[in-house]
């Protein structure tokens, strides 16, 4: 990497750090540009050289903060023996990251803003398809290690991501004790279903 190239990237973290103290600390909502500009020091156009807008600035914390998840998962998933049993550790680890995570807050704000650039959109449609990806390619090792049963693993993935997606949005308002039973109960139902044969199945 060049000087000039090293420079840039080292602003655009700057910038990116200042901003997630700020978001943290005052909301998405309530964050502006100004703001950014106060706390870094640099221009609003170098902010938006980087970033291309408030919105763009966030979402980059937000993939940053996917990235970091799943890091953690993927140092953590080796504990796991089955599809089975990192499917529960998974949620855990949700349900874990969620309740602790400082940007909870302000994500909330930024995925109801209605506001959104084309590129953003793009941007969050790609997380989306990874999401799914990520479930996909977990359910499949499921499948070819002889612990599933089923055909359409896409249709599947995206059960799964709306199932976890919705633990998202209540679990924040419960205890870490409540959040985690609710989330292992979840992965229960997902597994094993909650009619009489499947249940009979699961308690064999």
């Amino acid at each position: 990497m060049n000087k000039k190239k090293q420079q840039s990237e080292q602003t655009k973290k700057k910038i990116a750090d200042a901003a997630r103290a700020l978001f943290i600390q005052k909301g998405y909502k309530a964050t502006s540009i100004e703001d950014l500009v106060k706390t870094t020091g640099c221009s609003a156009g170098n902010i938006y050289y980087h970033f291309k807008s408030k919105e763009g600035l966030f979402l980059h914390l937000i993939e940053e903060w996917d990235r970091e998840w799943e890091e953690t998962w993927l140092e953590k998933e080796p504990q796991y023996s089955t599809t089975v049993d990192k499917l529960y550790g998974m949620a855990e680890h949700l349900a874990l990251d969620q309740l602790n995570h400082p940007l909870t807050k302000a994500a909330d704000e930024f995925y109801n803003n209605t506001e959104k650039t084309s590129d953003v959109e793009e941007r969050t449609s790609a997380m989306v398809k990874r999401y799914l990806d990520f479930n996909r390619q977990l359910l499949q090792k499921g499948i070819d290690n002889g612990e599933f049963d089923v055909t359409d693993v896409s249709g599947l993935a995206i059960v799964l991501d709306s199932l976890l997606y919705g633990l998202n949005l209540h679990s924040r308002y419960m205890e870490r004790e409540q959040a985690l039973a609710t989330y292992r109960l979840a992965m229960d139902v997902f597994l094993h279903g909650i009619t009489r044969k499947s249940r009979s199945f699961f308690y064999q």
